[in-house]
């Protein structure tokens, strides 16, 4: 396989490799749509509308507040939020103000928080009312001497109240402005990866390297012939760098971004998919998966629908054919990392079952564990060299080291198979393998088999040592329906059906719920704790 080679599937507009100015940054985004769509709604949130002139004054009365108020260009300011105006209109403020965005999941424990504004050395924090005490218990042993509470809804009305919130009076109009200069290879985010297998690392995203994704991103999904502003509905939390860039895409198009604060209420999701017509959805399995099970889903529009995105773990074929069969619009899947800023592989619009092909100027290669390039169909570690891979992680040369190999190549840790039609096919997060009796054997196959049992609504499996195998699988499981309950040998009848012995879980447990992440990744670390 080529790793530079352009694929037969790439559109005839799609360019081999992507045209970077110079000189541009993401302010150089900003500053394009604030000048282009004043009149447009930026965003809505539940009941509240932010457009794009409230969103330039905003975002820029805060860049120059950060500022007057002692911080200097490259310093980092923490966002600690759920899906809200005040999120976005922060995100916006910290870039203009040439500064670091540290995204904060803002149900983090005291220690989790701690380790993050620690390890970033934060200086201020922008971070939604409820979530003040966690942040109180730690704020003495951190590098935070500016503290903004807002609140969630209603920020805009306080902007000139007498009662404001203290982001709110850094949001009015300042005397002077404070002239920014950024370079293109100045850090714009400390993107904290999630933390699925242990403590997360700051991966340092630079104005380049969000800046070539997001114009991959646009070159991938920009919608044609729409002749009225887009509407993306997204629920997904924005301090997940996935949902980070679809904020991005829907600033530089113009478009309402239809903010869900609460990812895992499918009624409010389904209210919002109800409220108007939307062209974009963007989801993640486990939402698909819960959204199938609301009969209210039927009752959804998605006659007018472009796009209905899946990314951030692959999207199970039994949750597609549940979805469609509920009238939703095909998923399409994409995916991404954290350290590529995040976009890398596409598939065309409306195809899902593989994680694609490689975005323009994006180089791709599949290796086995020397190093060696894999045949076609073996599976391999993912490797990518591009503009939108991350700089390192944030202070910490070894694990910067670690990621890359001595030719510069990114090492996802991610196991793919290539088709015959050259488009990848994940296998499983290399760390997640288990050895039994010295075979692969990877939780996603277990998984994907599981899945297609109509009793189960939901599973995960992870190895357990094993005196006699060294690992075995062991697979935790949601019933669908509680009250008529699979029993063990029943599922494991229906994995022998699938899966070769040595495959079929050892251990069977039956759970209410998995560990999740608010952006809906299945947390597999904390299954291992546990057990």
């Amino acid at each position: 396989m080529d790793p530079h080679a352009r694929h037969p599937a790439y559109p005839a507009s799609f360019p081999d490799t992507l045209e970077l100015g110079e000189h541009d940054t993401l302010i150089t985004t900003l500053e394009q749509s604030f000048a282009r769509y004043p009149q447009r709604i930026a965003a809505t949130c539940l009941d509240e509308t932010l457009s794009y002139a409230q969103l330039a004054r905003h975002s820029n009365n805060f860049a120059v507040y950060l500022h007057q108020s002692g911080l200097q260009r490259g310093d980092r300011v923490a966002l600690m939020m759920p899906n809200s105006l005040p999120y976005l209109i922060a995100l916006a403020g910290v870039i203009q103000a040439g500064m670091v965005v540290v995204n904060v999941n803002p149900l983090y424990t005291p220690r989790e928080l701690a380790h993050q504004l620690k390890d970033s050395g934060a200086r201020s924090i922008v971070i939604a009312e409820p979530f003040l005490t966690t942040l109180e218990q730690v704020i003495e042993h951190t590098s935070v001497q500016q503290v903004l509470a807002t609140p969630v809804l209603g920020l805009l009305e306080q902007v000139d109240s007498e009662h404001a919130s203290p982001f709110a009076r850094a949001l009015r109009d300042q005397v002077t402005a404070v002239p920014t200069e950024v370079a293109p290879t100045d850090i714009a985010f400390l993107q904290y990866t999630g933390g699925t297998t242990g403590v997360s690392k700051g991966a340092v995203l630079t104005h380049r390297s969000v800046g070539a994704s997001l114009k991959m991103i646009l070159l991938w999904f920009t919608p044609a012939n729409i002749a009225h502003p887009i509407a993306i509905v997204l629920p997904l939390p924005l301090y997940h760098v996935y949902p980070m860039s679809v904020a991005l895409m829907s600033i530089s198009l113009g478009a309402n971004l239809r903010l869900v604060p609460n990812p895992r209420d499918t009624t409010s999701v389904i209210n919002e998919l109800k409220r108007a017509p939307f062209d974009m959805f963007m989801g993640v399995n486990t939402l698909f998966n819960s959204l199938v099970e609301d009969p209210q889903l039927h009752t959804v529009d998605f006659s007018t629908t472009y796009a209905v995105i899946g990314a951030g773990a692959s999207v199970q074929q039994p949750v597609v054919e549940r979805w469609i069969a509920a009238g939703g619009a095909p998923i399409t899947e994409a995916y991404g990392l954290t350290e590529t800023s995040p976009c890398m592989m596409f598939n065309p619009r409306g195809r899902n079952g593989s994680i694609g092909i490689a975005m323009p100027s994006t180089a791709l290669r599949v290796v086995d564990d020397q190093g060696q390039a894999v045949t076609a169909s073996a599976s391999g570690e993912l490797q990518v060299k591009g503009p939108q891979v991350f700089a390192g992680y944030w202070q910490n040369a070894q694990e910067t080291r670690a990621a890359f190999t001595d030719d510069g190549w990114f090492k996802t840790g991610d196991i793919v198979t290539v088709a015959e039609d050259g488009f990848m096919h994940l296998v499983d997060r290399k760390k997640d393998m288990i050895l039994v009796s010295g075979f692969n054997v990877y939780p996603k196959e277990i998984e994907d088999v599981v899945a297609s049992h109509p009793g189960i609504l939901e599973c995960a499996c992870i190895g357990v040592p094993d005196e006699r195998s060294g690992e075995v699988p062991h697979l935790f499981a949601v019933p669908r329906a509680p009250g008529e309950a699979v029993t063990v040998d029943e599922l494991k009848a229906h994995c022998r059906s699938g899966l070769t012995a040595y495959k079929v879980p050892r251990y069977i447990t039956f759970v209410e719920s998995l560990p999740k992440s608010l952006a809906g990744k299945i947390l597999r670390k904390d299954l291992r704790t546990a057990h």
